[in-house]
């Protein structure tokens, strides 16, 4: 080739015949034909296609005329020349025929043959048929061929490889498609392929363009390609690409396992083929990691595997539920051992990797020890025993906590790790760290308030006759906080029974704790009797006190707005009214024995810790056998519908004629959650009893000391008549005692009542509002023991202020309370 490139230009003689009478040395350097070969021959025999009309004839019709001509060489091959024609003639003026120069189209200075030759990008040019015309020593290294081996030969029976797509995702054609189609259309294109060459274990991104060789004509005639390996380039990209995938895909749920299952899948398979996360047992329960110190080379370490993914999993479409948590342990000197002792990454390779050439992928890092880290890589044989041709091992680790290991390892591609590979995994282990370790905070965090709140809320339903009650309580999904949802159930004197229901705003250790304090200062208040509109607003200054206790002090942070709504409602078995009384809270929905429902004229008035605005109670008769239903907001809340929907929903769900009522919390809280849920939710249900009225016994007292007795024997009979004579003794003492206490202190009118229930209650009422208190009597004292002894033989006793005045009780429990 060197020749030809050097030759000069070639002179050829043709006579008027056509044939060739003299034949220069050029000739012989251009083409490879020698005098004897040419001299008597037509010139047609040396062109490749028909002769242009009149040649060599046609030159002849003006001064020193040219064209462009395909000729042909010696060895088969073709040579694009410009021919110039110049007449020759006798002395007579006869025309002797033609000196024809030929020059290879596009002649230039040697050197700058030269340079095309060496230059380091891969160039080539082909016919339109694509066969080889001629490419540079760059490009012969890409392909693996020499200049001879692929002249005059098509680019599709060299290498079929290039005829299937480089991008199927993508729909681009193959790269000898789009050769023909430059050749075709005679438009330009560039393509973007990514393939390994020849002898290489790494991958290639190379950016190509293609554009048509035309002739003055304006005709096609060759096809040209320029080819640059932008593999680092590449590959930076497509690093970055994945940092940046890792960005969005990991720690989008404070889960921990659920980032460990992110964190495995994001490098599966544009990075590795297989990831594995190993976490300490004591990350997966929220609570603090050991210490990195802790660790030695030749300890073993008992780990659990968190995630798992594989490149076959991807293949196979597989999407699988996380499952347990497996355990797993690293033996001493173990690569995942030896990392977490020292929190240094480790990279294992089954083999050396190879050269890879300049062109190879990370040219010369991957054999280049200099950019390793100290003590990588480690050649380990026994990779391929399974199956991987190189892993790397990092430690999990964030704000200074060792949580586990990670693994990145390959087995289907050939391509060896290489440094910017450890930097990558690094990366992505680094950013999943943190969000595993906010994750674990979380769930610790979590843990503790969901524990506190547990501990706050009913843990066991109370005794007590006046309702039928089932309750349930969900916190929110693991994506969100607890929240400080509660209810209660309280029961009051005279067989009443209180059902409390309440939110606080907010969420986690602060929410539940508020509630704790909320739900101790309602029952507090509801030992005291007070109505339910007089309790909110005694809860109402305690919270507005508390806001004002969280005010920050000196160096410490507030701890966020503390606010809250409260129904409270009191239930009657004796009178079958329902009081009922709401601090910004949804009212509670009745629904009669009849399947109807009860609506409830009643206005919330404004949630807890506003301050300044009254509350009103609201009471209602209620038939035996209603349905009651308290809430919080989180049963009834969406962001598809809006609240009137969602109770419209709940009333359908709510089945009166239901025969239990813990099956029916089960089918609302099924039907009304969604599974992803943002908020706490509450619900208590309550179906009413009546008290048989034959078990209430009322007795008008007259104002007389003489009355006592009477009050006994009213008593006595009353206990007989319910058969419950070993009762008595006691009863007729406190009878006796807070009747006479009733005379002397209090005011008409007076009264006295008897409740049989599961207990026995003793009730005297008067029209004074002063209430009496224990005392301790002097020796010589003729009184003050009255109460003392009333306290003795009880297990309970009370005061309960009315409109009317106020109610002394004490209750006693029944041995064997009969059933009503």
């Amino acid at each position: 080739m060197a020749g030809r490139q050097d030759a000069p230009t070639a002179v050829v003689v043709v006579g008027p015949d056509g044939m060739v009478s003299g034949w220069s040395e050029g000739g012989r350097l251009l083409l490879g034909w020698t005098a004897e070969d040419t001299v008597g021959r037509p010139v047609t025999d040396l062109l490749v296609d028909p002769p242009p009309p009149g040649f060599p004839e046609g030159y002849g019709a003006g001064p020193d005329p040219t064209g462009f001509i395909l000729l042909r060489h010696r060895d088969g091959s073709t040579v694009d020349a410009v021919v110039t024609a110049h007449p020759l003639f006798g002395p007579d003026g006869r025309a002797l025929g033609h000196a024809v120069t030929v020059q290879r189209w596009g002649r230039r200075p040697v050197i700058a043959d030269r340079a095309f030759e060496q230059c380091p990008f891969a160039l080539g040019v082909y016919d339109p048929d694509l066969r080889f015309l001629w490419i540079n020593a760059s490009s012969g290294r890409v392909i693996a061929h020499s200049e001879e081996q692929v002249l005059g030969r098509k680019y599709r029976e060299l290498f079929p490889e290039f005829d299937r797509e480089m991008f199927p995702e993508r729909d681009d054609k193959p790269y000898t498609d789009q050769l023909a189609e430059v050749a075709r259309t005679g438009k330009p294109a560039r393509l973007m392929t990514v393939f390994r060459p020849l002898g290489s274990n790494y991958a290639n991104a190379w950016a190509t363009s293609f554009w048509p060789v035309r002739d003055a004509e304006g005709r096609v005639r060759a096809v040209a390609n320029w080819g640059f390996d932008m593999s680092a380039e590449y590959w930076a990209r497509q690093r970055l690409l994945l940092l940046n995938e890792a960005t969005r895909g990991i720690g989008r749920t404070l889960d921990v396992i659920g980032t460990a299952q992110e964190l495995a899948r994001t490098p599966v398979p544009g990075f590795v083929d297989l990831v594995s996360v190993d976490l300490f047992d004591e990350v997966l329960r929220g609570e603090e990691p050991p210490s990195a110190s802790a660790f030695t080379p030749g300890e073993t370490i008992a780990l659990r595997r968190a995630a798992e993914h594989s490149a076959k999993e991807d293949k196979e479409d597989t999407d699988r539920a996380p499952g347990p948590t497996m355990p797993v342990s690293h033996s001493p000197g173990s690569v995942a051992a030896r990392c977490l002792a020292t929190g240094s990454s480790m990279v294992e390779l089954a083999a050396e990797p190879g050269e890879g050439g300049e062109w190879a992928f990370g040219p010369g890092l991957a054999a280049d020890p200099a950019h390793w880290p100290p003590g990588n890589p480690l050649i380990d044989e026994s990779l391929a025993a399974e199956g991987l041709t190189g892993r790397i091992t990092v430690p999990l680790r964030a704000r200074g906590a060792l949580l586990g290991v990670v693994a990145f390892s390959r087995s289907d591609r050939p391509e060896a790790f290489t440094a910017d590979d450890l930097i990558l995994a690094e990366e992505l282990t680094a950013k999943a760290a943190v969000a595993i370790d906010n994750a674990r905070r979380y769930s610790r965090e979590r843990t503790t308030a969901l524990t506190l709140q547990r501990s706050l809320l009913l843990q066991q339903l109370p005794s007590q006759e006046a309702v039928e009650v089932a309750s349930r309580y969900l916190p929110a999904g693991t994506g969100a906080e607890v929240g400080g949802d509660w209810f209660d159930v309280i029961p009051l004197s005279g067989a009443r029974v209180a059902l409390v229901v309440g939110d606080v705003v907010g969420h986690g250790l602060h929410a539940a704790a508020s509630m704790g304090r909320l739900r101790t200062a309602v029952r507090t208040l509801a030992d005291v009797d007070l109505p339910p509109d007089e309790l909110l607003t005694h809860l109402d200054d305690l919270v507005i006190h508390l806001a004002s206790d969280l005010q920050p002090a000196g160096r410490f942070q507030p701890t966020g707005e503390f606010g809250a709504t409260c129904l409270y409602t009191v239930y009657d078995p004796v009178s079958r009214r329902f009081t009922l009384a709401s601090a910004g809270h949804p009212l509670p929905l009745i629904i009669s024995p009849d399947g109807t429902r009860t609506p409830v004229d009643a206005q919330p008035g404004p949630p807890l810790g506003i301050g300044g605005l009254p509350f009103e109670a609201t009471e209602l008769e209620l038939p035996e056998g209603s349905l009651l239903a308290l809430y919080t907001d989180g049963l009834v809340e969406s962001r598809e519908r809006d609240v009137d929907q969602r109770i419209a929903e709940l009333l359908r769900v709510l089945n009166h004629s239901a025969t239990s009522l813990d099956g029916l919390c089960d089918t609302v809280m099924d039907a009304l959650l969604p599974e992803r849920r943002t908020d706490d939710a509450a619900l208590l249900l309550a179906r009413t009893h009546a008290l048989d009225p034959q078990h209430v016994a009322d007795w008008d007292v007259v104002p007389d000391p003489s009355q006592v007795p009477l009050a006994r024997k009213f008593t006595l009979d009353q206990l007989e008549a319910w058969g419950l004579e070993e009762a008595s003794f006691v009863t007729e003492l406190v009878v006796s005692e807070l009747v006479t206490n009733a005379i002397r202190y209090g005011e008409p009118p007076i009264k006295l009542r008897l409740i049989r229930d599961s207990s026995l209650i003793c009730e005297v009422a008067d029209a004074s509002s002063t209430a009496p208190h224990l005392r301790r009597a002097r020796a010589f004292d003729e009184g003050g023991r009255g109460l003392l002894l009333v306290a003795q033989l009880t297990q309970g006793w009370g005061t309960r202020h009315t409109t009317e005045g106020k109610t002394i009780w004490c209750a006693q429990t029944l041995t064997e309370p009969e059933q009503r």
